[in-house]
């Protein structure tokens, strides 16, 4: 239940309503200050001021938050439309996301709906000389708070929207889910026993993506039926009728009972998030290379950059996690990420739309190489087995005969990497 209710809570924090709602209880509290105070206060305590005075100025912040408020919304529409259309449609809920841009038109709304609240006050005398002081206060505390939004906002909407700032954005959160996976491996189960018996199949009535996991309820399910339940359906699976979400190792005297806690459990939307599911980062990224690969826009700078951003992501996967827990939920079994399906999600797409550019082949072989230098067997083997499957596409698609040897070259080089005498490294540094 609290696993549930902690996740809509984060889920609600990404919607765009949500913090304007908040601004603007703000404001209406800071009106109500001012009216409380002219009650707790005496009147000889504070300078006063002509309602005039008062009147004009909120009159000014009034008007121009709205206008500003209108050009906030405005823009960031233009930037959405931009990211789903020069990136991919799969970053917009990243872009919406944008801490920055959120907080800037949550203040003009809130700086809008204070100045019209409290003008309306103001104008009929509801204010005594202690209310009008603290209107006057917060009114020069808000329009300070104003300008520093404005400003922090017209530097940040120069580049939402933008290819490269999606790019980072995608990576950031890629890079977090990376991190959140190597600190909890199995989720902070352990490791499943193979084979596994033969026990009762957990399927879920909705069909959706597994955007997160109770893995504590779960776990209680499990010692109160005393079995043990292994996942099959990690977050990001897609799940349908007939997909299983978990298996149990044993019959129980309520095997329906224990099904329905367990499939409770999983949390299932329409669409992947990036928070719990590392893959969909990765695929996010091949997907948006695979647009600047295509004929249309033609633009292999972009996928080459993104390589190098798989490198990086890949090179923290690899590197062991100080604080990793696991272990936590004993009596559940979580399968770890295969290292096949992440070089999957990330090198395919690039790997086929690339295949008739010489200088993104060149440098996924590279990219190769250079994993193949990083992590276990598995890493090495799956890094060895994408740059023989990037070679096999550069062979039917390159033409010229030159540009196919350095490919073939590189390609080979990688598959030598970890044999005893190998100078793959070295060959491959003195390509670079």
């Amino acid at each position: 239940m609290w696993h549930r209710i902690r996740w809509w809570v984060g889920q609600l924090r990404q919607r765009l309503w949500v913090r304007p709602v908040i601004y603007a209880a703000i404001a209406w509290a800071a009106v109500a200050t001012a009216a409380v105070a002219d009650r707790l206060l005496a009147e000889d305590l504070v300078p006063h001021f002509a309602p005039e005075t008062l009147e004009d100025l909120l009159a000014i912040i009034a008007s121009s938050m709205l206008a500003v408020a209108t050009l906030a919304v405005a823009s960031m529409v233009a930037a959405y439309a931009s990211a789903s259309a020069t990136a991919t449609p799969r970053a917009f809920a990243l872009v919406v996301a944008d801490d920055v841009t959120q907080t800037a038109l949550s203040g003009f709304i809130a700086a809008f709906i204070f100045s019209i609240v409290a003008l309306t006050a103001v104008k009929t005398r509801s204010y005594g000389p202690v209310g009008l002081f603290v209107t006057f206060t917060c009114t020069i505390l808000i329009f300070a708070m104003v300008i520093m939004l404005f400003l922090r906002w017209v530097d940040r909407i120069a580049r939402l929207g933008r290819r490269g700032s999606t790019i980072d954005r995608v990576e950031q959160a890629a890079r977090a889910a990376i991190d959140d996976r190597r600190r909890h491996p199995r989720l902070g189960g352990v490791t499943a026993v193979a084979p596994w018996p033969d026990g009762p199949r957990v399927h879920g009535d909705d069909i959706g993506y597994v955007q997160s996991i109770d893995m504590a309820a779960i776990q209680m399910c499990a010692e109160t039926a005393s079995v043990r339940v292994r996942v099959d359906a990690l977050p990001g699976a897609f799940v349908g009728p007939g997909r299983t979400l978990a298996s149990l190792d044993a019959h129980t005297a309520d095997d329906a009972a224990v099904m329905r806690r367990t499939a409770s459990a999983f949390i299932i939307g329409d669409d992947r998030t990036f928070t719990t599911a590392p893959r969909f980062g990765l695929v996010t990224l091949a997907e948006i290379s695979g647009r600047a690969l295509s004929p249309a826009v033609n633009d292999p700078g972009t996928a080459i950059d993104i390589i190098g951003t798989l490198v990086r992501l890949f090179a923290r996967w690899a590197a062991p996690a100080d604080d990793a827990v696991s272990g936590q939920f004993d009596r559940v079994a979580v399968p770890e990420l295969s290292a096949d399906d992440l070089f999957d999600d990330a090198f395919t797409a690039i790997a086929r739309d690339g295949a008739f550019t010489v200088e993104v082949g060149v440098r996924l072989q590279k990219a190769f190489a250079s994993l193949a230098l990083v992590g276990d067997y598995p890493f090495r083997r799956a890094a060895i087995r994408h740059a023989g499957l990037a070679l096999a596409r550069a062979e039917r698609a390159l033409t010229l005969p030159h540009d196919l040897e350095l490919v073939r070259a590189l390609a080979t080089a990688v598959a030598h990497i970890g044999q005893p005498g190998s100078s793959a490294p070295c060959l491959l540094v003195a390509r670079e």
